[in-house]
């Protein structure tokens, strides 16, 4: 599954940010590979739909209080020279001209 487009959820009746049972109906294609034994393994799953039944809070098992949030942006974190700083990138700590 991929993660980056599943929503986040929000309980508004406990404040809840990350515990919550989804039910949800998915339609999918895939590859079943049966070995001489026959053991199956599921190859190369597609999924053609997926829609979300309910969604309810793990904590206080409400489902009409929970709400899908926006993502936010992905911001990267600033690259950091050896020294820490995000300003030193060149990877040389400046050293003083008196040491």
């Amino acid at each position: 599954m991929n993660t980056d487009q599943v929503p986040r959820y929000r309980c508004n009746a406990c404040g809840n940010l990350t515990r919550f049972d989804v039910t949800s109906r998915r339609r999918t294609r895939a590859f079943h590979h049966f070995d001489v034994s026959g053991d199956l393994s599921v190859e190369a799953e597609t999924v053609l739909e997926e829609e979300t039944e309910e969604v309810s809070c793990r904590w206080c098992h409400s489902s009409g209080s929970v709400v899908g949030l926006e993502a936010p942006e992905k911001v990267e974190a600033p690259e950091r020279g050896v020294d820490g700083n995000p300003e030193s990138t060149t990877g040389s700590v400046a050293r003083s001209a008196e040491g």
